[in-house]
């Protein structure tokens, strides 16, 4: 089971950051966090609010209407890149029979371009990489929260040790451990595809 931002790509907050102050927030530095969003920011990733909710919601923080785009484009700040290697490490344990997870923190915005043929570069979405997609918005909860845990335990069916959970927070795979979920933390922007098999 994996996160999306800081493990299947690779995280850029100031980027993210750079976008929203161009857009005429300035505590824009303020308001995001790596890894569980606060304010609006938190509202539209668990589900309070919706995709337009939020773009008014924003536009009044910036003191002029934004689009659609605009916030899209802002969001996918925090996109760096998508290295090849952990799409294909996903295609190499899919083809061992594993069964892949995403359990992410997310929002509209960011899925409109996961979702899409533009993900991997090569015309396919994430979607085609993995089994499920458990995302924060759409299940009303937000990691570390340990209630999405055991949302997933109950939905895929299994024990907490018959999954590996892979996400750079360590406050995530805390709260994932102590449930007995087996957790791996690697580093935004490293190569972790050679170490997770030594928790396989």
């Amino acid at each position: 089971m994996f996160d999306l931002g800081g493990v299947i790509f690779t995280l850029d907050q100031q980027e993210a950051i750079r976008r929203l102050n161009n857009l005429g927030i300035a505590d824009a530095a303020q308001r995001l966090d790596p890894y569980q969003q606060g304010g609006i920011f938190g509202e539209l990733e668990s589900g309070a609010i919706s995709a337009d909710t939020f773009r008014e919601e924003l536009s009044k923080l910036a003191g002029h209407t934004l689009t659609y785009e605009e916030c899209r484009h802002a969001w996918l700040g925090y996109v760096s890149e998508v290295p090849a290697r952990n799409l294909e490490l996903l295609r190499q344990l899919r083809s061992k029979g594993y069964r892949l997870l995403l359990l992410s923190n997310t929002n509209p915005y960011m899925m409109s371009w996961v979702n899409s043929p533009d993900f991997d570069g090569n015309g396919h979405p994430l979607s085609s990489y993995l089994d499920k997609l458990y995302l924060s918005y759409e299940m009303k909860l937000m990691k570390p929260a340990e209630s999405i845990f055991r949302q997933v335990l109950m939905s895929e069916q299994c024990f907490p040790n018959e999954i590996l959970f892979v996400d750079d927070s360590p406050r995530n795979v805390a709260v994932a451990s102590q449930i007995g979920i087996k957790t791996f933390c690697p580093e935004n922007g490293k190569d972790w595809t050679k170490e997770i098999f030594s928790y396989l």
